[in-house]
């Protein structure tokens, strides 16, 4: 008899037979084998929280826990575990405060966050101590992100009977180590790497195969930047032609300045997809990623002045930035522009197209920020998109089917002043950018390419013109093998249609800024 079938009928009654097959598969190995720690991947969007509160009920009711505490990363996270948990019927107070000291009599857990951990170790290791505790562990990888936070969560939690580790991003962009998670030496590695030991992987690509998860199509757009450095030089570059890294800095920030025609372009093909994918799913909503509140601001204007509708703004200083979330999931509201608040954890199925306005250029910040888009609530539903043509955004685009884990690798000199230093290049937006000193003068925009599972598809074209027309009016509800053979035949067509045209046609079709 399997785990799944000895599960006391108090749990299986409770609706969870509905778990989705990754989700029992994961479940029968949590309990396969006694462990005190379990570290689960799976891609954002899979149904991470259901498969965790599952196992939760399951060591309640066998009396193997008596109480459960999530650590998550922001405060809206907080009250989100506690709705889900309710479903479970465990009762989380999302409301606790370091202050109270013992949790409400009347919950079997708490929601706290990792930075309210770190402010008062000792307490929560106390609670720990007190009761048999199984802590969930919301993006584990979190807990690195300072040395002082995970010597708190070790302090805290080292106590607790049993630990389930979540995440969707098992990598870190600087070396430090995720408390709690196996590190392996690398048999092929550098000397003295370390790689981190997942115990269930459920990564996209199965995910899409399931239709857990939505395929996502990427539109890259390109075009002319002029900008003028601190030294009084002006320069002019074609996003995504070799730069240096100086020069890829300027001009993507060129293109992200809320003044130039780039941002205006992009924002205006975004919504005619959104009003397309919206025929298929008519209450499909857009997220706009911004890197600061100033620029947010300028956005969600020029949005209102595209949509004709009023977005809604979410800042990270925002007291209302939960409940402003939480009523944008409920509505049917065109669009959201955010400031860091949407890069990970928030759950909003109904978004299905993005733009990537931010100058973040870690694979960790990518992967968090189209997590937000993946969440498929029926077959055939997809996610679009839309960014600059920066390298390493297309390179990050290109491998969003890729499995990665968080390696270690041994620093060279003093570690404790490496890790330092990693860790002033933390993964928070715009902050990998903000000593470029520079003037942002203009920034045209042209289409540039469609990249979907792994391939690239379409060849440069003003932006406006009608080859741009034919990818932004994809359908909205496609099969992952329907998007692909769509792609190849709006390729086919446009590739077509140049060749017939005459010389001076098809050089004016195909822009100089664009190569």
């Amino acid at each position: 008899m399997s785990v799944w079938e000895e599960t006391p009928r108090i749990v299986r009654d409770n609706g969870f037979s509905s778990l989705r097959g990754w989700q029992k598969a994961a479940y029968e190995e949590y309990f396969r084998v006694a462990r005190r720690d379990f570290l689960l991947v799976a891609t954002p969007g899979a149904g991470k929280t259901a498969y965790a509160l599952t196992v939760a009920a399951q060591l309640l009711a066998r009396r193997e826990v008596a109480a459960v505490t999530v650590v998550t990363p922001t405060e809206h996270l907080k009250h989100q575990w506690a709705r889900a948990a309710a479903g479970f019927s465990i009762a989380i107070d999302p409301s606790y405060r370091n202050a109270q000291g013992r949790a409400g009599a009347g919950f079997a857990g708490v929601a706290v966050t990792y930075a309210q951990v770190a402010a008062h170790p000792a307490l929560h290791r106390g609670r720990t101590e007190n009761r048999r505790t199984l802590v969930i562990f919301d993006e584990i990888h979190h807990a690195g992100d300072a040395l002082s936070w995970g010597d708190a969560i070790r302090e805290a939690f080292e106590p607790a009977r049993l630990r389930l580790a979540l995440t969707g991003t098992p990598f870190r962009s600087d070396a430090s180590p995720i408390p709690f998670v196996t590190y392996a030496p690398e048999p092929d590695g550098e000397p003295g790497s370390r790689r981190s030991a997942s115990d269930y992987v459920y990564g996209y690509g199965p995910a899409l195969a399931d239709g857990v998860v939505r395929p996502v199509i990427f539109l890259a757009y390109s075009g002319e930047m002029h900008w003028r450095t601190r030294a009084g030089d002006e320069l002019t570059a074609t996003l995504g032609t070799p730069m240096t890294k100086d020069q890829v800095a300027q001009a993507w920030r060129t293109a992200l300045d809320p003044a130039g025609e780039w941002i205006s372009r992009v924002l205006e093909a975004a919504d005619r997809r959104l009003t397309e994918v919206r025929r298929a799913m008519p209450d499909a909503g857009g997220l706009v990623i911004a890197g600061d509140h100033d620029t947010a601001r300028a956005y969600a204007a020029l949005l209102r002045r595209i949509s004709g509708s009023r977005p809604v703004v979410v800042l990270s200083d925002d007291p209302a930035a939960s409940r402003k979330i939480s009523s944008f999931a409920d509505s049917r509201d065109r669009w959201m522009v955010a400031v860091r608040m949407v890069s990970e954890g928030v759950d909003v199925p109904r978004l299905a197209v993005g733009v990537y306005a931010t100058s973040v250029s870690t694979a960790l910040f990518f992967a968090q920020a189209v997590g937000r888009f993946v969440r498929a609530r029926q077959r055939g539903e997809t996610a679009s998109v839309f960014l600059p043509s920066v390298p390493v955004l297309l390179g990050f685009a290109a491998e969003l089917e890729a499995e990665r884990d968080h390696v270690l690798r041994q620093l060279p000199g003093d570690p404790e002043a490496e890790l330092a230093r990693a860790m002033r290049g933390r993964d928070t937006p715009d902050a990998d950018l903000d000593g470029y000193s520079f003037e942002a003068l203009a920034a045209s925009a042209t289409f540039d390419r469609v990249l979907y599972d792994g391939g690239e598809f379409g060849t440069a074209t003003a932006a406006g013109s009608p080859e741009e027309e034919d990818y932004l009016g994809l359908p909205g509800l496609l099969e992952p093998d329907q998007v692909a053979l769509l792609l190849r035949k709006r390729q086919a067509a446009q590739l077509a249609a140049r060749s017939a045209a005459p010389p001076a046609a098809a050089s004016a079709a195909s822009p100089a800024s664009s190569s």
